[in-house]
Parts: structure tokens; sequence; C-alpha cells
């Protein structure tokens, strides 16, 4: 199996320095998976196509598939980062 690794990541933002593009609805672009993870805290992941929620934590990650319309919200104090990928990143 190959090593996949993210073609990109995001700097670390915490619930202070989080852009509000990343609050609002955004998705990723067509052949783009985001992997949301949590380095401390936590952060509500809402998805809008499925409709879903779940709350991501360290060791728990947020997977955004290629065009799926979602945003996040911090719960409390938290530091996060995005690693984008242009394949699957986990089999």
């Amino acid at each position: 199996m190959a090593d996949v690794r993210p073609y990109r990541s995001t700097p670390v933002f915490d619930q202070d320095t989080l852009p509000a593009a990343l609050r609002a609805r955004h998705a990723t672009k067509a052949g783009v998976w985001g992997v949301i993870r949590v380095l401390e805290g936590r952060l509500q992941f809402t998805c809008l196509d499925p409709a879903s929620e779940s709350v991501l934590t360290p060791g728990s990650p947020g997977v955004v598939f290629p065009q799926q319309p979602h945003f996040v919200t911090p719960l409390g104090p938290m530091k996060m980062q995005i690693d984008f990928y242009d394949q699957a990143p986990f089999p």
C-alpha cells in the first residue's frame, strides 16, 4: 500500500485565529480530500451533504470528501490543522 501524504497543510489555528471562511459553509475542490486534525481541545464538524455532525478531538480526525459542503465550530479552547490530499487519505 502506498504511503499517502498531504500535498498541503494549513497553519495551526486556535479558537481565535480560525478563519471565518472555515466557520461558514465551504467545500473542498473536485479531487481534494481534507483531514481535519484537532491538536488540542474539541471542534464540532458539521457536514451538510449528507447531513451529519460530530465532535472532533485529538486522535479522532474528520475527513472531508471532495466537494463536500461543511463547516467547523470551536467548542472552547482548541488548536487544529487541515491536511489536503489529492487521493483518498485512508484505505
